[in-house]
This record gives C-alpha cells, structure tokens and sequence, in this order.
C-alpha cells in the first residue's frame, strides 16, 4: 500500500528518550487536487508539524518553506532503479529535491521507495545502493545530520508475527534487510514500517477482534499474551511494532528504533469490507494519535517513541482497487473533514475536537436561497428562539444571511444535544471546532470565549426537511426586516 510536531531528534538507540509524533501522509491521486497553498493552509489550520510526501513535489515544497513543517520527501519507486545505479543520478536527485529547498523548507528525511520488497521486488537488489548513494549526496552536502535516509517496508515482511518474540523477516531478503540494518544502525536512522491492523483484522477470519484491532479497552482475559515473554498486548499495533523489534532482534539488531510511516482505517468500503465505516476510522485514528502522543510506548518497550504517520490527509478518489482504497483520508479534496476526531487528551494535535465543544455553522460559497430556506425552518418547525437574531438583540449584527443562518444552525444543533444529522439543513451546514460567538453575542453551547483558530469541521448526516412554515427572516440587499417574526416563532411553537 502506498498513497501528522516541534523539531524531533530521532533517537540514535531504542532506549533514547524523546516524544513521539503524529504527521500525515500527503497523496495525489485525487482527481480535484487542492493547490500547494490550500493543502498548507490546511496543515496549519490543523496544527500538522510532519508531513510525508510520495513524492519531491517542487511546489509543494516552496509552498512549505518558511513554515516550520517537518517534511519527509520520497524517491518513487519509478526512479529507485536509476538511483540504485548510478551515484551521480542520486547526487542529481537530492540537488534539485532537497539541496534547492533547505533551509527554507525543513527537510528531515528522505525515503527511498516505498515498500520495494514487496511491490518491486525487482528492484530489491539496489534498494541498499539507492539509500547508500543519496546518503553519500546528503554527506557531501554537509545533511546528513539533518536528513535520515531510510525505506518504508510492509509489515508482511515479518513472519509468524504472534506471538511478537517468535517474530523473524522473510529469510528470503534477509540480503537487502541485513545491509539495511547495518545501514540503519550507523547512521541513526530508523526501521520505517507500515503498520495497517485493518488488513491484520480483515484478513484473520475472525482470529482478531475487532476491538483489538481498534485500541478499544479490552477485560484482562481478552488481552493477548506472548507465552514466551508473558508481555500482554491490548492492540495489533503494538503487537506489530514489537514483532519487528524482534525480528531485528533475530538479526543481531537491537538498536534501531522504528518509525511507523503509514497507518490509518478506511472511512468506507464494500460489501465486502463491512467494517470500513466513518466510526470505525474514527475510532481508530482517534485511538491512535492519543496512543502515540502519550509516549505509552509498546510492551516490549515501554515509554520510547513510536512515531506514526497517518494514513492519510486526503481520500485519493482515482485509486483503483476495492471501495476502501479511495476512502482512508482524514479530509475531502476540499477541505471537508469526513468525520470529526476525538482527541480529548491528546494536545493541540488536529484543531478537530480537541474539547468536544463542537458549533454548527454555516458552509461558506452556498446558495443564499438555500440558507434562507434552511434559517426559515429553523426559526419555524425547528422551533429555535431566534429572538436574538431580532433588531436591536446582541446577534442581529452582521446583518446578513450567513451569519444569522450559523446562529440558528447551532442553536438547533445544541438543543438536539448535537445529536447525527443536527448539523446539516440539506447540505449547507457543517460542524466546527471554532467558536462562532462574537462581541455581545454568544453562542449556545458556547463557554463564552470567542475562537479565532480556523479548524477542521465535519458533515454529519443530513436528516433535515422543508417545512411551509416560514421564520419570517428576509434579505432585501443586505436589510433585515423582522416583520411578525415573534408572532411567526409563536406560531410555528404552537404548531
């Protein structure tokens, strides 16, 4: 499989200390691709310090210079064998990816292909030529203390994964995986790993609990237990993770610490991938993030950094494969969240729910008519006290649709205790994290301090209908007139 901060020492040995990280994968097989200046205006309205690119994309990177981004940069696989063949080409290749960007864009790693062992084998023999040789470049180009060199692997090169102590790589690369090993071990670079336990769950044929899978709390008996070391696993991540310190293990490698560059659950799938849904890629990741950022560690190793990469910023819509493969972005192409995360606890990481205080507000660029329809029903059957939003109240100011609709939509949203579906009036509502209050005008549900942050919002399902019951607000080029409203609201209550 292949297509989210502070500066961040990686740790030249398993037992360094150090806080992990949470950063994001950026794909680009999207077919309404957002512009360089919209994905990083997106990674600073959601607090994202790391980013892994699949590619060296030059917009991009100026597009991340000067903004404190920590940015993994990627050979393609298409590119390795040239690399892997000739020094010069690798010293080509970080001049004009790398050397032209640094400083200005903070480059901190490279990785050479992506999972080449298992979707190229090929071209295996040249991996460790390929890392030697952009290595040698970034040496002469005095980074090498900067920038790590390493390649992402799939986690299916460790076999016989549980119990983790008995876990070992495929003797069959043990050619490639010991030199990189080595490789590894001088330079302080990490093992990267792709750690995925919705294929671990979905291929085990019920052997793995869904809740196992998930990082949901499990009673003592159901937890897994290594018989050889009595380490319990409470997740297959974990459990992962530590199969691979083990097979280093195997390999006389103790050292190396891991970095885990993809991760993540699909937001939908098939009828074959029923347990890819927007709750369960909720929970997942949400569950994640929050395991990471607590430093927890692993059993095996308790308190030391495993930083992950989400899996991934955007749902890719032009990748082939089952439903689930254009479906595990944390955002649409546009911006949209497709769910709202739950982060209580885990730091300013993603401006999503950090305090579940979450606002119903209006989307900007939508139909007026439409919003005028959706704060008629809202004032009327919707049964809003929208008498705040009359002259001379503390909301009436600024006098015009969008602002008006978003206090009706939230005070809606707030008297249905947020329930699904509260926020959305056909389309033209979406939640935020970002407190709407302003002046004299707070907010339901607001704890009466005004936000200023942009943050990531999210669509809940739409379950709202037209009434013919008007609230009696109308827009005559930008006036408001408030004409029967009270009678209006009474009314509709009534009703």
């Amino acid at each position: 499989m292949a297509v989210l901060l502070l500066f961040f020492l990686f740790p030249l040995s398993i037992s360094a200390s150090g806080d992990a990280f949470i950063g994001v994968n950026i794909g680009s097989d999207i077919s309404d691709m957002p512009g360089p200046t919209e994905i990083v205006a997106l990674l600073k309205a959601q607090s994202i310090q790391h980013v892994r690119l699949y590619d060296a994309d030059r917009a991009l990177l100026l597009a991340l210079a000067n903004t404190g981004i920590r940015v993994t940069v990627s050979v393609p696989n298409d590119q390795l064998l040239g690399i892997g063949q000739s020094n010069a080409t690798a010293v080509n290749w970080v001049s004009r990816n790398v050397i032209a960007h640094v400083p200005a864009t903070n480059i901190t790693a490279i990785c050479v292909g992506s999972e080449v062992l298992t979707t190229l084998p090929n071209a295996a023999p040249i991996l460790v030529s390929a890392i030697n040789f952009i290595h040698s470049a970034l040496v002469s180009a005095n980074l090498d203390r900067q920038i790590k060199v390493s390649s992402p692997h799939s986690s299916s090169i460790i076999l016989d994964s549980f119990p983790p102590s008995q876990a070992f790589f495929n003797r069959t690369w043990n050619p490639v995986i010991v030199p990189l090993l080595k490789f590894l071990q001088s330079t302080g670079s990490y093992l990267m790993l792709n750690v995925y336990p919705y294929y671990d769950y979905q291929q085990s044929n019920g052997a793995v609990p869904l809740d196992y899978a998930l990082f949901r709390p499990l009673p003592p008996n159901k937890e897994a237990v290594d018989s050889n070391t009595l380490l319990h696993y409470t997740n297959v991540f974990d459990a992962v993770v530590d199969a691979a310190y083990f097979a280093m293990s195997d390999l006389n490698f103790t050292n190396i610490p891991i970095l885990v560059t993809e991760s993540g659950w699909p937001s939908k799938g098939d009828s074959s991938e029923p347990d890819a849904t927007v709750d369960n890629a909720n929970t997942y990741n949400s569950n994640l993030i929050r395991h990471v950022l607590n430093n927890t560690g692993t059993p095996k190793h308790p308190g030391v950094a495993v930083s992950t990469y989400i899996y991934e910023l955007y749902n890719e819509d032009l990748r082939s494969g089952p439903v689930s493969e254009k479906n595990w972005g944390l955002f649409y192409a546009d911006g949209e969240p497709v769910y709202t995360l739950h982060l209580t606890g885990a730091g300013i990481i993603f401006a999503n729910d950090t305090t579940n205080q979450t606002f119903c507000v209006s989307k900007s660029n939508v139909d007026p008519k439409m919003l005028q329809a959706a704060l008629d029903w809202a004032c009327g059957p919707g049964k809003v006290d929208c008498s705040p939003l009359l002259q001379g109240q503390p909301c009436y100011e600024p006098n015009n649709v969008v602002s008006h609709s978003t206090y009706a939509f939230n005070a809606y949203y707030q008297k249905m205790d947020k329930s699904p579906g509260s926020c959305d009036f056909k389309g033209v509502a979406a939640i935020t994290t970002t407190d709407p209050s302003h002046g004299s005008c707070i907010f339901p549900g607001s704890h009466g301090t005004n936000g200023t942050r942009i943050n990531g919002t999210s669509l809940a399902p739409s379950n709202s209908t037209s009434s013919g019951c008007l609230s009696g607000y109308y827009y005559n080029r930008g006036s408001f007139t408030s004409s029967f409203i009270l009678a209006v609201i009474l009314l509709c209550a009534v009703v």
